[in-house]
């Protein structure tokens, strides 16, 4: 039997999941931490033209492209979450049915949101608070990477599906291929042919090139797991997808969009603020970017064991994930603290610039254990039917517990106060959203308890029948 007509096993059904766990995190976590590290490195380079206000362009052009990767993530997270419910359920045609149907979906999003965003653009980048050279390296930064995002797209939807598969290694290979293509050219377009930092823009859309097609190969080629999308599959398929891939996006958005408001607040102290602000952005995912991959990780070992009603495994799996987060966290800002004099050196960093990157590294990884923890409970409430308090959690950090401390802390004591009040508003949120994923297994294990029994009543048709 051939591997694309190989039935799909439910291979998180069995096994210690704490390994589980730190397999699919691994694995994720070389793909995504390429893409990262070749991102710092991008920052790195263009930092070495000399030039602060090409550096601020850079970080504020990467928040906005944080905007549509976020939506993609959220189409991706539905992608993972219906198919792998479906593979832990022994449906195999169903999962080749919603695999094409929410692939085509994601790419139709893309598209239409990359059209809308191109013309307000100059818009966009004026509220977060670039000026003169900053926008304008910003602007042309825009026009040549926000064309490519349907690609973005389409390969997160192929790596979430492999995930959801168990096939670990193939989704690795899908960012991994595509940060070793950026890791080559980055040097030679923005040195090489003098292209600056269009020539690292030029770089991620080859890039995406490469993620679709290794995608592509491992999905379709390999696993056969992709149903050609039809309309009427499209449309049957559409409302479950939405379900789950319209809160993910109102959750994902949450970040960004606090970091663009955090963006506007640390501008008023200048370019070398914001400059400082675009390294600590590329900082975080290859300082934390275990959690990162930690979260898509989660997804599908949670969605078989529900499609199978393993809730006791599932408990176990959040739990084992939560300490596992704790612990990469711990690790990587006892490495952060060690090399910050190198980081700024590194960068170039000056000042102001050097001053907030310091000050960064001492503060970060508090936060990001609680941010840790809510990551792992977003990946339970998407992927076991309960969106809504992902999204919850999610805006609550980025509004209350972040946009108010960071005026305070910025009124009070300059960026330092900034940065240091966005970091308090993770604490709560964090917590609680654990607590509430726990009690979200509990309830739908009280469910399918509670159908399992009108199930087995004696005169159960009588009783199903009345009004």
């Amino acid at each position: 039997m051939s591997q694309a007509s190989a039935r799909p096993q439910a291979v998180f059904l069995e096994g210690p999941l704490m390994r589980h766990v730190a397999v699919m995190t691994a694995t994720s976590s070389v793909g995504l931490m390429a893409v990262f590290v070749v991102d710092l490195l991008s920052l790195l380079y263009v930092s070495w033209l000399g030039r602060p206000e090409a550096t601020a362009g850079v970080g504020f052009a990467t928040i906005v492209l944080y905007l549509m990767v976020s939506v993609n993530v959220g189409l991706m997270i539905a992608v993972t979450a219906l198919t792998s419910r479906s593979i832990g359920a022994g449906d195999r045609p169903a999962a080749r049915r919603i695999a094409g149907s929410t692939m085509a979906l994601s790419a139709l999003v893309a598209l239409v949101i990359s059209l809308a965003a191109l013309p307000l653009l100059p818009w966009l980048l004026s509220l977060l608070g670039a000026r003169d050279q900053s926008h304008a390296v910003a602007l042309s930064f825009l026009h040549i990477v926000l064309p490519s995002n349907v690609l973005m797209a389409i390969g997160m939807g192929l790596s979430g599906i492999l995930r959801a598969i168990g096939d670990a290694r193939r989704a690795m290979f899908v960012t991994l291929g595509g940060g070793i293509v950026t890791a080559g050219l980055d040097p030679l377009l923005i040195f090489g042919f003098g292209l600056g930092p269009d020539g690292a823009a030029i770089a991620i859309v080859l890039a995406r090139i490469i993620i679709c097609a290794i995608g592509f190969h491992g999905c379709v080629v390999v696993h056969g797991m992709i149903e050609r999308p039809r309309l009427s599959f499209i449309r049957q398929d559409g409302a479950r997808t939405f379900a789950i891939a319209g809160p993910a996006i109102l959750t994902n958005l949450s970040n960004p969009i606090a970091n663009a408001v955090f963006a506007s607040v640390v501008a008023r102290f200048g370019d070398a603020a914001v400059a400082a602000l675009a390294i600590m952005d590329r900082l975080v995912p290859v300082a934390f970017g275990v959690l990162f991959a930690l979260s898509g990780a989660v997804g599908p070992i949670l969605g078989q064991n529900w499609g199978a009603g393993r809730f006791d495994r599932m408990r176990r799996g959040l739990s084992d994930a939560a300490i596992f987060a704790g612990a990469s966290v711990l690790v990587s800002w006892a490495l952060l603290f060690a090399f910050r004099g190198a980081i700024v050196s590194a960068f170039h960093a000056t000042g102001l610039t050097a001053e907030l990157v310091l000050f960064f590294c001492l503060i970060a990884g508090p936060m990001w254990i609680f941010v840790g923890m809510l990551f792992v409970a977003n990946a339970a409430f998407n992927n076991l039917g309960m969106p809504f308090l992902s999204t919850l959690f999610s805006w609550g950090r980025a509004t209350l517990g972040t946009m108010p401390l960071a005026f305070l802390g910025a009124h009070l004591a300059g960026p330092k106060g900034a940065l240091a009040g966005s970091a308090l508003g993770a604490v709560a949120f964090g917590v609680l959203a654990l607590v509430f994923a726990f009690r979200g297994i509990t309830r739908l294990e009280r469910k399918a308890a509670e159908r399992r029994a009108a199930i087995d009543l004696p005169g159960k048709d009588t009783l199903l029948s009345s009004p």
